[in-house]
């Protein structure tokens, strides 16, 4: 570890002074983390090029790559090579594979070795794979459902025996539906996904999974099932008791393709072959619950030595739709944390309530026993009420209600299959004998996302904030990025995603998850170039176009980029960000987007009394034209990465006339704004609206602004992301963190000060009264007001992207002590390796810890010195007086 020598002044009297040590021939270099087009070992690759990416584990300084080889075959040893690069240059990111055309639905085993600049080599790295889709020819299953219209509500259920002769090399399953589905081999369940095959815009594209089940198979009769439920393709959806949106029949696809040892194949699919019925699940609703009869099992129905009964009818073939057939992008949903409940209390109502301490999204696990046909009703709520009882009102007419029936035999575990709740507290009803807390177990289920960040201070209070960041990003993303899990709407609001995208990443490994989800805001985007409020778009067309909603086509993929250096992910979203300009343009006159309907800052600050004007109104309009050049810039970039000169020309121009329409219709001739709001003037600096001779004054109308509200922040949706960022820009990173460490309302720790574990959609949504908000809209797990965490890493503990050289390439390491913080670490996992920045102050020493991984540099500022360091990687320590 290298250290400045010696205590300094602010002023640096001294000079810094480093002993570097480097003997080339003890250093190791080794890879890890290989991943392709961001996923380990994938199964459904459809990029006809797919992208190598590795990570270097170096023991040496200033360490970089200066050549790579990566080998690829067909066979795990790769003893035949089918194609070999070797290139000198330092890409370790998102290689691409230049060689022969790949075949479809094949298995490439890969490895990659690399030579770094101190001579050092890392010998191959452990084999990898990746496993080719299927194209549309390669389909030989037909759609399969219930005989005659499908009504039922409860799930049905498809089996299929088939006999294998021969030991068998290889097994893979190919499978998807319309609708929900689990699916089993020999009465065991395939894989740890659920809410299979995901939620996409469904019209357009829909997700299938691939299995590996060679070691699952046997010789001789073998059982495949599979379970549906409606999900969001049939069941209840949106706000409005809308069903059926994207179909009216739940459907099976499923391939199984068998190699045999003496190189045979044999493919088992769906066709009029198989056989269903119906079980225990009598219905399974995204929003309801689900209801199931233990008395109706089929013990069984999905292995072998079962006799079908004349309740097994013949399924229908049904024909192709005109969806397309993709391989999964995204991480899938799995199980993560679960959790023992804390406490049974009796409330003042007499109601059996179980507290798990965390608001968390997924399920209870019941286990109970009692006489043949006693009915379990487990009820899930966020909050109690100041009287201690349970609150569902804010769940609209969201049951989110599980009902088990038991078949009284032996003790069962129950768990939901289609269907999640959001919820700290369940209610229990009907449970025979005395509930123990051994009998009752929260498990949260979210997208298979990798955790990358890691944030600490010494105020417990901003730790808790950080908490509940977290908590509520595992809450909302499940499979989609959603505004809220637990009412009656879950859906992919699309300015909610933009705003906290940047947060998102620094707290997991979100590549693969956007990576999926943009595709629905491409698929789903209007003709016409405007974006649905919320993606996969269930609404109305006239549901479309609102300024910082749909700037979601913009944002994301430009933040994404930044982030983790996909250059691939610009070209895919490129025409989708063009389409979205060139839409506000159609709708701008005179370069004014004065247009059209907009949400404006949501949520923003309205006190109960506003006798005296102190709502913080902000001009929807003025906030569209700052969206509007946001975009256009965002574009730009995007253009100039992948050299679109023309596109570099003609945007830049358009830009300067929006920045001019903006200026002569909202700033006064002494630079006010005519929305004298704290989000008016964050919108105006952050997206540079005002001549650069104006920006210094509109700043401090905003710190006047927040003074004036006793350091209370006033913003909505749209610029609590942005606020402290500004403040920190130009200056007055004092007042960013008044209001950071502010604990009444409105603020980011009052909710903390009042017991919350996530985020909340209100800045009041319990008022310090104990009382709650208007019932119709108030979540206690809604995200979007966690974008404050973008400046806590970026700010206190100093970890920054920097857009010339994407994925922290170069990393800028310059964090900003205030807040009467004594103390501050965070470390993010980057497409390069870890970065770490620590730093503590004490008896007037401010001591900072920073690694850089290998293949990157970083810049360190260091506070209240001016000082700037140019390092490559490594762990290095700087100290001095401060």
């Amino acid at each position: 570890m290298n250290r400045i020598s010696g205590l300094f002044s602010p002023i640096f009297a001294a000079a810094f002074l480093f002993s570097f040590t480097i003997n080339a021939s003890a250093q190791k270099i080794s890879l890890k983390d290989l991943t392709v087009e961001h996923l380990v070992n994938p199964f459904s690759i459809d990029n006809p090029k797919p992208r190598f990416s590795w990570k270097m584990n170096s023991t040496a300084k200033n360490t970089k790559q200066d050549h790579y080889e990566i080998r690829l075959g067909v066979s795990p040893k790769i003893d035949k090579v089918l194609w070999k690069t070797a290139v000198n240059n330092d890409q370790s990111v998102l290689v691409a594979y230049d060689g022969p055309q790949l075949s479809s639905k094949t298995r490439y085993y890969w490895q990659v070795r690399v030579k770094d600049n101190h001579g050092n080599t890392s010998g191959w790295s452990p084999v990898q794979y990746f496993q080719t889709g299927l194209k549309p020819e390669d389909w030989q299953a037909k759609w399969i459902a219930v005989e005659g219209k499908d009504t039922s509500l409860a799930s049905p259920l498809f089996r299929k025996e088939f006999n294998l002769k021969k030991e068998v090399r290889s097994a893979t399953l190919y499978i998807t539906a319309k609708g929900l589905y689990e699916a089993s081999i020999n009465g065991r369940r395939i894989g740890d996904a659920y809410f299979a095959p995901g939620w996409t815009s469904y019209k357009n594209h829909l997700q299938y999974q691939v299995y590996d089940l060679k070691n699952a198979l046997k010789k001789g009769t073998n059982v495949i099932g599979a379970a549906l439920g409606d999900g969001w393709y049939k069941g209840r959806i949106g706000f409005n008791f809308q069903k059926e949106f994207y179909g009216n029949t739940r459907a099976l696809l499923l391939q199984f393709e068998v190699e045999y040892t003496d190189g045979s194949k044999e493919t088992i699919v769906s066709d009029n072959s198989w056989k269903t019925s119906y079980g225990a699940i009598r219905s399974s609703n995204i929003y309801d619950g689900e209801t199931y009869d233990a008395r109706l099992e089929q013990r069984g129905w999905n292995n072998i030595n079962f006799k079908e009964n004349t309740n097994w009818k013949a399924v229908q073939e049904l024909p192709n739709g005109p969806e397309k057939l993709v391989g999964m992008s995204g991480p899938q949903v799995s199980k993560h944390e679960e959790f023992k409940a804390l406490k049974i209390v009796k409330t003042p109502l007499g109601e059996t309530v179980v507290d798990f301490g965390q608001n968390l999204v997924g399920w209870v696990m019941l286990k109970a026993k009692g006489p043949a046909g006693t009915k379990i009703t487990v009820s899930h709520a966020e909050v109690l009420t100041k009287e201690g009882n349970f609150y569902i009102t804010n769940l609209r007419s969201a049951r989110q209600q599980n009902n088990y029936i038991l078949k009284g035999e032996t003790e069962q575990v129950f768990e939901p299959h289609f269907s999640f709740q959001g919820f700290r507290y369940v209610k229990v009803d009907g449970y025979p004998g005395e509930l123990k807390l051994e009998n009752i177990t929260a498990v949260a289920l979210y997208s298979d996302m990798k955790v990358s960040g890691k944030f600490s201070t010494s105020n417990p209070l901003l730790n808790q904030l950080q908490h509940n960041i977290s908590w509520g990003q595992k809450g909302n993303f499940v499979d989609v990025p959603t505004d809220c899990p637990q009412r009656d709407e879950r859906l992919g609001w699309t300015g909610d995603a933009q705003a906290f995208a940047s947060t998102a990443a620094y707290n997991m490994d979100v590549a693969g998850f956007f990576t999926k989800w943009l595709k629905d805001v491409a698929a789903d985007q209007l003709p016409s170039g405007s974006v649905p409020f919320v993606i996969p778009n269930i609404l109305t067309e006239n549901d479309s176009g609102s300024a910082g909603w749909a700037d979601v086509a913009t944002i994301i993929p430009w933040d994404m980029y930044v982030v983790y250096g996909d250059k691939g992910l610009l070209e895919n979203q490129y025409a989708s960000m063009k389409k979205w300009v060139d839409y506000i343009s159609s709708s701008a006159r005179n370069n004014l987007w004065d247009t059209g309907f907009h949400f404006g800052d949501w949520l923003f600050y309205r006190p109960n009394d506003d006798n005296d004007g102190r709502a913080a109104v902000t001009d929807k309009y003025m906030i569209a034209q700052t969206f509007y050049a946001h975009s256009t810039q965002l574009l730009i970039n995007a253009a100039k990465v992948l050299g679109k000169t023309d596109d570099v020309a003609k945007y830049s121009d358009l830009l300067s006339k929006i920045k001019a329409a903006y200026l002569a219709e909202n700033m006064t001739a002494n630079g006010k704004l005519i929305s004298n709001t704290q989000t008016a003037y964050v919108l105006a600096l952050q997206f540079d609206m005002l001549p650069e001779n104006l920006r210094a004054q509109a700043a401090q109308r905003l710190v006047d602004n927040i003074r004036d509200y006793r350091n209370h922040l006033t913003t909505g949706f749209l610029g609590t992301p942005y606020l402290c960022h500004v403040l920190s820009r130009f200056g007055h990173e004092d007042v960013a963190y008044d209001l950071l460490m502010q604990e009444s309302y409105p603020s980011w720790l009052y909710p903390v000060k009042m017991g919350a574990t996530t985020i909340w959609e209100r800045w009041d949504g319990i008022k310090p009264d104990g009382s709650f908000q208007t019932p119709d809209m108030n979540s206690f797990n809604h995200y979007a007001y966690g974008a404050i965490g973008d400046w806590m890493y970026k700010n206190i503990a100093g970890i920054n992207p920097l857009a010339a050289q994407p994925g922290y390439r170069a990393i800028l390491i310059a964090p900003r002590p205030g807040g009467k913080l004594t103390n501050a670490s965070a470390e993010l996992e980057t497409v390069y390796g870890t970065v770490k920045s620590s730093w503590t102050i004490a008896d007037g020493v401010f001591k900072l810890d920073v690694t850089v991984p290998a293949n990157a540099t970083a810049t360190v500022v260091l506070p209240k010195t001016g000082k700037k360091e140019e390092i490559g990687s490594g762990s290095y320590h700087f100290e001095y007086k401060y």
